[in-house]
């Protein structure tokens, strides 16, 4: 081989390798650019997405009106529910495999029992249980299975808010209630025996704290070690900016005696500046990989309006037993993420009612009638009720975003009203709407302007809502739209302000006679 051919060839192999190495880095990283591109689908509608497709998250988990998480892993899957107030139906579960991406299931309570407060959903056996306050006493459902068929509420007869549950070492059942209650369950879990009898008295913050209560509450067990930790929410869950915290105690038994934990609060909002205010009602879950997280829940600075949102930070054991957020984390910032598939995110809020039963995302405020809506060729019919959104038991879903808008196409009947509304209770919702003379602006809880309807009995309805700033619009085709002569401001449409602990909700309402038939209903965040 001369020197000339033998340069040639070296020349050839070095040209050879680098593209060969070239294309296996592309190959390589392939998967991890793809994922980064599909993490914007891996949401619906621009909806808020923890996931930042990096390896880490942002809280919320879930954005929107998602309050007192609680958690439970069954090997490598996760179930969650929360808190379902007088929306119907209620607690609603959702599934995930990595703690951050979450897909609803189904929904557990289909029977009126009042407003539902701070659920425990648990494993026992063969059997799920969620045990939740309402109406003053607690009750309880059952399945074989989180996606159900769930059992129709049990009434265990018993006071006191937020049970927790747990076993004993003496292997009987135990709800921890709040207030520092304990009582003691039979073997089933569907009724108390004897009266509940006070066991903790919770932990003492500093006095001059800015808190709404000290309201002992969300009691929640976890046995590791030897050890019974309670994990307790205290300060009240709304008011101040500062007031909610978590708590931990520990006991070998789950009457106590119980010590404190030096790292107290475990979780707690330390002033008005931060992102997320009022964080308290913490649950414990540890994952595949023998890690440990906190889930709980907090109002976004100035934003009420959407409800206690759920937000998740790891924790970690100390060498001497006690669990802490470790000093470097900002619920605020991302965090990396727990280890797990990725699913689809979410729960799609836009319907173009094609099924025959109604969407998983709608819920009745106060009352649960499926007997008024009809689901027929792309459509809901909506039968009337009452005389103004006040009274017509709209149906509602959760928005999840700061800004947003909703549209819908709405045909009326001479007798009936009916659109687009953003309710937080029968005293406090804005919105438009239509009847045959007039399109009606609703701000405060009341119709405020009336614009003549020289239109028709079909049209389109249109809220934006940009950051508690809102406006109406109506089209004749979808396409051309007319805005309403006022626009409005409902930053104080929440809890602090009417009480109910309840949110600002999108959704449609059938008022006065007859039905309004409503098509394509459809949710975008902006």
């Amino acid at each position: 081989m001369t020197k000339q051919s033998f340069r040639i060839k070296k020349h050839t192999m070095k040209c050879y390798l680098f593209f060969s190495f070239t294309f296996i880095f592309c190959l390589w990283n392939l998967p991890a650019v793809s994922q980064n591109n599909d993490n914007r689908k891996m949401s619906y509608e621009k909806q808020r997405h923890a996931d930042i497709g990096n390896g880490h998250y942002i809280n919320p988990i879930f954005g929107g009106d998602y309050p007192d998480p609680s958690v439970l892993r069954i090997g490598d899957d996760y179930y969650m529910t929360h808190s379902s107030f007088e929306y119907y139906p209620g607690l609603l579960i959702f599934h995930s495999k990595d703690l951050v991406n979450w897909e609803p299931v189904c929904r557990a309570l289909y029977d009126y029992v009042g407003s539902v407060w701070a659920p425990d959903f648990i494993k026992y056996g063969d059997v799920y249980y969620i045990f939740f306050p309402a109406d003053g006493t607690n009750y309880v459902v059952t399945a074989p299975s989180p996606e159900g068929p769930w059992s129709k509420p049990v009434d265990l007869k018993v006071g006191h808010i937020d049970p927790g549950h747990v076993v004993g070492p003496d292997s009987k059942r135990y709800l921890h209630l709040s207030n520092g209650y304990l009582a003691e369950l039979t073997d089933d879990g569907l009724s108390v025996v004897g009266e509940p009898r006070k066991v903790y008295d919770g932990w003492q913050f500093p006095k001059d704290w800015i808190v709404e209560c000290f309201c002992l509450e969300s009691p929640k067990l976890t046995h590791k070690d030897g050890y019974y930790y309670l994990t307790v929410a205290e300060g009240g869950t709304a008011g101040p900016a500062t007031s909610h915290m978590v708590v931990s105690s520990r006991s070998k038994t789950p009457w106590g005696p119980w010590e404190h934990s030096p790292y107290n609060p475990i979780v707690h909002t330390g002033n008005k500046d931060e992102r997320w205010w009022s964080r308290g009602h913490g649950t414990l879950v540890d994952d595949t990989n023998g890690n440990w997280w906190i889930m709980y829940h907090g109002y976004e600075k100035n934003f009420y309006t959407l409800g206690r949102q759920t937000l998740m930070e790891p924790i970690e054991w100390t060498g001497d037993g006690w669990f802490k957020v470790p000093d470097n984390i900002d619920a605020a910032q991302s965090i990396r993420k727990p280890a797990g598939n990725r699913i689809v995110h979410g729960m799609k809020l836009s319907d173009d009612f094609s099924g025959d039963t109604l969407g998983i995302q709608w819920q009745f405020f106060k009352e649960y009638t499926p007997d008024r809506l009809l689901l027929k060729d792309k459509k809901l019919i909506f039968k009337s009720n009452g005389k103004t959104p006040a009274d017509s038991f709209p149906l509602l879903c959760i928005p999840v975003n700061e800004a947003y808008e909703i549209t819908v196409e709405a045909q009326i009947t001479d007798t009936s009203v009916g659109g687009l509304v953003l309710y937080y209770n029968s005293e406090a919702y804005a919105g438009i709407g239509v009847s045959k003379d007039y399109f009606i602006t609703y701000m405060r809880g009341r119709d405020y302007t009336h614009e003549k309807n020289t239109v028709s009995s079909h049209v389109f309805l249109r809220i934006v809502n940009d950051k508690h700033e809102v406006s109406t619009y109506y089209s004749v085709d979808g396409n051309t739209w007319v805005k309403s002569d006022r626009s409005f401001e409902t930053s104080g449409y929440h809890h602090n302000t009417f009480g109910g602990f309840f949110s600002l909700r999108t959704g449609l309402f059938s008022a006065g006679e007859g039905t309004v038939t409503f098509r394509n209903f459809t949710y975008k965040g902006l």
